[in-house]
This record gives C-alpha cells, sequence and structure tokens, in this order.
C-alpha cells in the first residue's frame, strides 16, 4: 500500500518514522509479543494494544512498582516493552467489544498475539476470521512450541524455551548442572525474529496486496542463538557441551573472565585471543610483561596453551589483579588484543557514552516520571529513534477509535456508559 506523501515525511522526534501508515493492532502480554510490536513502533508503525479495561494486560502489574512516584501504577516492567505504544480498552468477551476489534482488525496492517495456546480462537478472534475480514492483513502469532508438534498445547514463557531450545544445556560449568543464561533469549530474541518476518511480510504486499500469516514458535527461535554450538556438534559428532565464560569450542586459550581490581562482584575482565590470529597473543604477552615467553613453544600455539591452560590462565588473572577493569580494557584494547570489562546493569544505565548516542534514552512518563532505559539499538544516518512514554491504560481509546473507526464524540461515549471500553 503506498504510502500518502504526508506519511513519507512523518518523523520520529527528527527521526524518520520508517513505517508511517502501517497500522498495527496489538493483542499482546508480557515480553516476547511486546518486544516484537516495541520494535515496530520504534520503527514509526502505528501500534495500538488492545486492553482489557479491567487492568490492562497482565505485564503492567508483573513485578510490581518498586520505588519512586507513581507506586501501585504500571510496573517498570511495562515501560520497558510498552514505549511509544497507544492504548485502547476493550471487553472482548463482549460481542459488541469483540466486534469493535473486528472492526479495527479491517483497518489494520498487521495484527500480533501471544496468548496462551487457543486462546486468540476462543476469543473469536482467531486467523480464520481475521483473514476473512482482511485478506491483506500480517497476522502473527508467538507460540510456546510449534503448530503440529507434540507439545504444541504446552504453556511456555522465557525459561522454559530456553530449556527446550538448547540455551541451558550449553550454558554453565563443565562440571556443573545447566543453568539459564541472565539474557530473556526466550522471549524478546523471540521477539526480535518475528519483527523481522512481520517487515518482510509487509515488504511484498506493498507490492501484491497479500497478507501473510507468520508463526513462530519460542522453542524454535532458540536454534537460531546456538548455531555456534551445532557447529560444533557437526564437527565432533556429539552433543555441546557447557563450558563456562569460555568459547563453546574450547580451544580458545586465553578465553575467560579474568578478577580485576578493587574485586567487587563485577570487577572482572573477558580476555581472548583468536586462534585464527596468533598475533593476539604476542601483543597479549607484550602488554603483561611477559615478552620473555613470545615464542616459547609451551605457548606459542592454540593447541600448545590449551595444553598448559591453568599457566596461562594464572599469569594473566596476576596482570588484571593490579588494574580496574576499565583501565584493563583500555589498556589491552589499546594494544589490539580483545577484550571487554563485566559492566553491571547500573554502570550500563548510567554511561555517558549510551546516553550522547541516543542507546540509553529517558521516557518522560506522565505518572512514572523520568525513566532511564535503553531504545531501539540501530542508528539510522547517525540518529536512533525517540523514546516515547508507554501508554496508560486506555489513554488512547477515544482517539483511536475516532480514527480508525469514525467514531464520533457521543458514539464512543455510550460505548463507555455500556462499559464496552
Amino acid at each position: 500500500m503506498p504510502l500518502r506523501e504526508d506519511e513519507k515525511m512523518a518523523t520520529n522526534g527528527g527521526f524518520p518514522a520508517f513505517l508511517a501508515g502501517v497500522r498495527v493492532l496489538d493483542l499482546t502480554q508480557f515480553e516476547a509479543g511486546p518486544s516484537c510490536t516495541e520494535a515496530l513502533a520504534w520503527l514509526g508503525a502505528e501500534v495500538v494494544k488492545v486492553e482489557n479495561p479491567q487492568g490492562g494486560e497482565a505485564g503492567r502489574s508483573l513485578l510490581g512498582r518498586q520505588s519512586g512516584p507513581g507506586q501501585n501504577q504500571d510496573s517498570w516492567y511495562f515501560l520497558l516493552f510498552n514505549a511509544n505504544k497507544k492504548s485502547v480498552t476493550v471487553n472482548l468477551k463482549s460481542e459488541r467489544g469483540l466486534a469493535l476489534v473486528k472492526n479495527m482488525a479491517k483497518r489494520a496492517d498487521v495484527m500480533v498475539e501471544n496468548f496462551a495456546p487457543g486462546a486468540i480462537e476462543r476469543l473469536g478472534l482467531g486467523y480464520d476470521v481475521v483473514h476473512a475480514v482482511n485478506p491483506g492483513i500480517v497476522y502473527a502469532q508467538v507460540k510456546g512450541f510449534g503448530t503440529g508438534g507434540p507439545y504444541e498445547n504446552n504453556l511456555a514463557f522465557d525459561m522454559i524455551a530456553q530449556a527446550t531450545g538448547g540455551v541451558m544445556s550449553i550454558t554453565g560449568e563443565p562440571d556443573g548442572p545447566p543453568l539459564k543464561p541472565g539474557a530473556t533469549l526466550g522471549d524478546t530474541g523471540t521477539g526480535m525474529l518475528l519483527a523481522i518476518s512481520i517487515l518482510a511480510a509487509l515488504y511484498r504486499r506493498r507490492d501484491t496486496g497479500q497478507g501473510e500469516r507468520i508463526e513462530i514458535a519460542m522453542q524454535d527461535a532458540m536454534l537460531q542463538y546456538i548455531r555456534v554450538a551445532l557447529s560444533n556438534q557437526a564437527t565432533y559428532g556429539v552433543a555441546a557441551k557447557r563450558n563456562g565464560s569460555k568459547v563453546i569450542s574450547g580451544f580458545a586459550v586465553p578465553s575467560g573472565i579474568y578478577p580485576c581490581k578493587p574485586g567487587g562482584p563485577n570487577d572482572y575482565l573477558y580476555v581472548y585471543t583468536s586462534r585464527t590470529n596468533p598475533v593476539h597473543w604476542r601483543r597479549l604477552l607484550e602488554v603483561i610483561g611477559r615478552k620473555d615467553l613470545i615464542g616459547d613453544p609451551r605457548f606459542d600455539t592454540a593447541a600448545a596453551r590449551l595444553k598448559h591452560e591453568p599457566e596461562v590462565d594464572a599469569m594473566i588473572a596476576a596482570w588484571t589483579r593490579q588494574h580496574d577493569k576499565r583501565e584493563a580494557m583500555r589498556v589491552l584494547g589499546g594494544a589490539g588484543v580483545p577484550a571487554g570489562a563485566i559492566f553491571d546493569t547500573m554502570e550500563l544505565t548510567e554511561d555517558a557514552d549510551f546516553k550522547q548516542r541516543g542507546i540509553m534514552q529517558t521516557m518522560e512518563h506522565p505518572i512514572a516520571g523520568p525513566f532511564k532505559m535503553p531504545g531501539w539499538p540501530v542508528r539510522f544516518g547517525g540518529r536512533t529513534p525517540e523514546v516515547k512514554p508507554s501508554p496508560l491504560l486506555g489513554q488512547h481509546t477515544n482517539e483511536v477509535l475516532g480514527e480508525w473507526l469514525s467514531l464520533d464524540a457521543d458514539q464512543i461515549d455510550q460505548l463507555g456508559k455500556d462499559k464496552i471500553i
């Protein structure tokens, strides 16, 4: 569908709204679905979140508000995954409310949902129903497990996806149990793959008018994030093993986390030297004051260092303990040695560089007040989209029903009186 001229020129705080004119009907909750629709909102789509008038999406109260203004209001969790969206409240358990959303679906370009298996069909908004009223819609769903598989009716959350998708099996120490990574790969990792797929479907529809049904299973999505482990398995013919903080192949030495001063819980530095670039090792020896070991057959090759790994780790740790992690990263990085400090969430939130480059922004929320959060991390022409506040429950009901469905003020007022919205 061609964009109007005013839509082409639309901007998001000076940032081009690439998806201007794209309407997204958002029936998602928690993280996997909302992270997907938020990505589309950051890129300029009009994302309308349809919520229950009684409390809204469950994520609004998840984890609670621990401190600051607006206690007992929307959670920080909700703010993080619903920036730049609009909120409409509709009672989907009423016939009139369901009819409203079906009419909105007629005018939407995209619909996204991630309810429990079978829930969207029981609501009366399954693919067949929506496709019948809007054949050109891109109808996108997040499932826990693939349709037609043995677990298709099972409930799933981030940690279930990581467990069943192989992520946990390769996370942890070699002699320890599987562990769940701190990152929510099962949720946001799935949401990003879905967002990319929606954009592809919209690109084709632009020329053909053809809609699409898209389904992504969280378990299936995890396979994209363990491809290096799968290559390892293919090489050696056995399941990939856990290797702690070292690279999964286990053959790059050094490859791990080393302690720094003053010895706090995250005062560590990751140091890595590539097997394919021997100069990394020589540079590292020069920096840590062990030029005497350059050419030493005990350490001169990756295979030799693997046999003497404890000695390698000890000499690097002896050097890192004399430096704080930022200094150590500067020195090693400046010498051409891959190294990265272990930054915690507070350090990242307060990083001036992220703020300057627009990677970390401040949401000016009408109730929560200023809230610093990461925005969309991709820069276009040196700029990032502006983070706008997550919507209050039902904040945009009148606006959206008026613009999407051409309802007048009296009609909207009557819907409110009848408790439909």
